[in-house]
């Protein structure tokens, strides 16, 4: 029961971070269930179950708040599609206990870009509209995401921080978000017809899904007020200090290991400070409306989101 009650504790944290960042459902649950045992084909679809609960009720809700772009959620999904197609049929047919340290590795690439990406300011952008130029590229973004997160439930943070760099923040979340549903749809279809499922925690996988779907719409409305940067740190932390526990003891490290950890710790910390050391080498000691900020533009017109 205590298992339980923390993998739904653990589901609905993952779906209110992912609802703020656009990013964070996948790899955080992921790293929670490698580290129960359970194989990472079985963690992939059931992750992905519970990403198709919770990104329906979270999609719905972004639209009801004008949060999505319809056309840019049409091409992620063909070519995040696509990639998940690769990534399940990859992890489908490879012996679970080898990959599992390069799944860590993985992991951690994705924990590093996270840090990378909230270690500058979160800047607020005032266009409403994602025209031709700015979503360049989105379709390889959109396969390279489908394939990590087929192998371990990583999309937002590959297509995230690409559209982040091109449209404001709670259209490029809520866009990705939407889309997610038809990339975890296709990897729980690819993974359950090679699985037949064997290995799936079905009880671990009601809970993960009953915590994602309580948190979604939640998570909608407080994409407007929540911490970006703060919230994008702590992901990241999490990620890495998950993955050099288990890459540690894949290496048998012994006492060596606590100096990665406070490695670790050490680089948390200088992305962090990164945007106030800055400012203080330029001299500019003001503190910027946004710096630690998610919030959002005023509301884009129905015209603007067609």
């Amino acid at each position: 029961m205590n298992e339980l009650l923390l993998v739904g504790l653990a589901g609905f944290l993952a779906a209110i971070v992912d609802g703020a960042l656009g990013m964070g459902f996948g790899p955080t649950s992921s790293s929670i269930l490698l580290s129960t045992g359970i194989s990472p084909a079985a963690v992939s679809a059931t992750v992905n179950v519970a990403k198709i609960a919770s990104g329906l009720a979270g999609g719905i809700a972004h639209w009801r708040l004008r949060n999505i772009d319809r056309r840019l959620v049409v091409r992620l999904a063909t070519g995040g599609a696509i990639g998940a197609l690769i990534g399940t049929t990859i992890l489908a047919n490879v012996d679970g206990d080898e990959l599992r340290p390069y799944l860590a590795v993985l992991l951690a690439l994705v924990g590093a870009r996270i840090l990378i990406r909230f270690s500058k300011p979160v800047a607020t952008r005032r266009e409403h509209t994602a025209t031709a130029e700015s979503t360049r590229g989105v379709g390889a973004a959109a396969v390279a995401g489908g394939i990590t997160n087929g192998l371990v439930g990583a999309w937002g943070p590959v297509v995230t921080p690409f559209l982040l760099q091109r449209i404001p923040p709670r259209i490029a979340i809520g866009t990705v978000n939407t889309a997610e549903v038809a990339v975890a749809i296709v990897s729980v279809g690819v993974l359950l017809s090679s699985l037949g499922g064997s290995g799936i925690e079905l009880e671990l996988m009601a809970a993960m899904l009953v915590g994602g779907v309580i948190a979604a719409p939640l998570a909608a409305y407080l994409v407007r007020f929540l911490p970006a940067r703060a919230l994008g740190l702590a992901v990241a932390g999490l990620l890495l200090m998950l993955q050099a526990r288990e890459l540690a003891s894949a290496l048998g490290l012994g006492a060596s290991r606590w100096v990665v950890y406070g490695a670790l710790a050490l680089a948390l910390v200088v992305a962090a400070c990164r945007p106030i050391v800055a400012r203080w080498r330029t001299g500019n000691t003001t503190t910027p409306a946004v710096l630690n900020s998610a919030v959002a533009p005023p509301r884009a017109s129905e015209s603007d989101l067609r």
